[in-house]
């Protein structure tokens, strides 16, 4: 049985917001006006008011500017699409994301097309997903990064390792796979990606030095799943009904509390990988901006 660590996705998001609020402190110290991070919500999602009532307030905490546009369930794609037009010209906001889910309406990819490649913090863009393809310089998607972060500010050894992913989405699974193959620092893994269709998925997965789950199925991941001293990220979030006050507990994609004693480190659900989301959503408006005042846009 091994002494396990947890990886605290919430305290690295933290240490990274705590450097962002610094660097506004000297913009503003400068003459200099604070990064402006926008959001565009369609209907009423609860998790998806919540995230971007999350967003909001962390961004208001961390010192940039925010602004929530909220849209009825039935806008028109049309008028979603001059929403995005009308932020793409906005020289006062940085970067800005659409939520997603969508509703069923409006084709969410003529959306994330339409999006400008220098304000899409979100990293969905396809001039985002091939420059980060091509190793060139890019908006990564908040998940991917924020899970390539905690392994480096946790002091995961990367280099020559074997990276197994589970899951192959657009959104975690296939960008981390790319950026943890990457000849650089905190990358230079083997990487294996794996998906609903991969035959002995168990003895893949027990070959694997660090395990990524994004395969959307509570507690999918079981211990003998998983090899002795293996790292291992769970981007997974599911809630449980039980008889709580709450009515709910939160669980992920791994059998935490068995799979824990295998590991050397692990992320729990919570307090792990979602954090860093937010985090890294903010890292990378802070990115954009900085980029339009280098091209003196």
């Amino acid at each position: 049985m091994n002494k396990y660590e947890l990886i605290d996705g919430k305290q690295i998001a933290k240490d990274i917001k705590h450097e962002l609020a610094h660097e506004v402190s000297e913009m503003l110290d400068s003459g200099k006006r604070a990064p402006h991070l926008a959001a565009i919500i369609v209907g009423e999602d609860g998790a998806s008011l919540s995230y971007v009532a999350s967003k909001e307030k962390q961004s208001k905490e961390t010192g940039f500017f925010s602004s929530v546009y909220r849209l009825p369930a039935n806008t028109s794609e049309e008028e979603l699409l001059q929403m995005v037009e009308f932020l793409n010209t906005d020289s006062e906001v940085d970067g800005y994301i659409v939520q997603l889910p969508l509703p069923e309406h409006i084709n969410e990819q003529t959306i994330i097309n339409a999006i400008s490649p220098k304000k899409d913090v979100d990293g969905f863009n396809p001039v985002n997903v091939g420059r980060m393809s091509l190793g060139l310089s890019s908006f990564i998607p908040a998940t991917p990064l924020g899970i390539k972060l905690l392994l480096e500010r946790s002091g995961v050894e990367t280099q020559g390792k074997h990276c197994v992913v589970v899951g192959r989405s657009n959104i975690v699974g296939t960008p981390v796979a790319i950026l943890l193959s990457r000849n650089e620092a905190s990358a230079n893994c083997t990487v294996t990606l794996c998906h609903s269709k991969t035959e002995n998925l168990k003895e893949i997965c027990l070959t694997a030095d660090i395990l990524i789950v994004a395969i959307g199925k509570p507690a999918f991941i079981t211990e003998d799943m998983v090899k002795d001293g293996a790292v291992v990220i769970d981007v997974g979030i599911h809630r449980i009904a039980d008889n709580s006050e709450k009515g709910y507990h939160i669980i992920g994609d791994v059998d935490f509390e068995k799979v824990k004693a295998k590991c050397s480190k692990i992320t729990p659900v919570p307090g792990g990988v979602g954090p860093m989301t937010i985090a890294c959503l903010l890292y990378n408006t802070m990115k954009a901006y900085k980029s339009k005042f280098q091209n003196n846009e």
